[in-house]
């Protein structure tokens, strides 16, 4: 057991020393390289990079607008990609053909009727943020509208994260080192979840007050005038 936990946690640190070393570049090309399809740990240097500047070590104005940059850039890349070649890539036989079929099975037909939403959720899902830019391509999502909502995505991304590791600080890196990165972006979704359940409940509330309203005040009124 100790020995399967090894390479995650060697993982970690090593993204971590990388981005203290390099800093703001390699942050923005692992981002960057994550997002136009390479799985390689993006979010986990986003995390990094968020924690370190919790300890003064950079600014996280610039780590949050980097990664929100990266985030675009990369995907705008996936998106050509899989314009011009994405399903002959996904289709050829080779290293994880039968996981890459599986992508374009579920996604692509996933894409045709949620394309929007599938692109600004995509960036908070490990498995759609590396291949979202890909299908979007290859299934010929309009760029106008990718564009659009992959710049919300990446943005709302690297902030959410961004600001979520920066507050946490150094209980961010450990509860990366417990849990992973899947913990923490469970964590980040359940947030969003009920951030948005609270105001669809909000939004309804006024709406069925206000139709109680008329029908009271009607009845307020009759009741108050006088008979003939």
């Amino acid at each position: 057991m100790r020995r399967a936990k090894t390479p995650m946690l060697a993982s970690i640190l090593n993204v971590t020393h990388l981005v203290t070393s390099a800093g703001y570049p390699l942050l923005f090309v692992l981002v960057m390289s994550e997002a136009a399809g390479v799985p390689i740990p993006g979010e986990t240097a986003l995390i990094a990079a968020a924690v370190l500047a919790s300890q003064g070590k950079l600014e996280i104005v610039l780590v949050i607008a980097l990664a929100a940059a990266g985030a675009i850039v990369g995907d705008n890349i996936g998106y050509l990609i899989g314009r011009k070649g994405g399903r002959w890539l996904l289709e050829r036989p080779g290293l994880f053909h039968r996981q890459r079929l599986e992508v374009l099975r579920v996604g692509e037909p996933f894409f045709k009727d949620h394309g929007p939403k599938a692109v600004f959720f995509g960036r908070f899902l490990l498995g759609l943020r590396v291949w979202a830019s890909w299908l979007a391509g290859a299934t010929r999502m309009r760029w106008s509208s990718f564009a659009l909502w992959n710049a919300l995505g990446g943005i709302s991304w690297a902030t959410a994260v961004g600001l979520i590791a920066y507050l946490l600080g150094h209980s961010a890196s450990h509860a990366i080192e417990a849990f992973g990165v899947y913990g923490l972006v469970a964590v980040l979704l359940a947030i969003v979840s009920a951030v948005v359940l609270h105001r669809r409940h909000a939004s309804r509330r006024p709406h069925s007050d206000g139709e109680d309203d008329p029908a009271t005040s009607g009845d307020a009124t009759r009741r108050g005038e006088p008979g003939e």
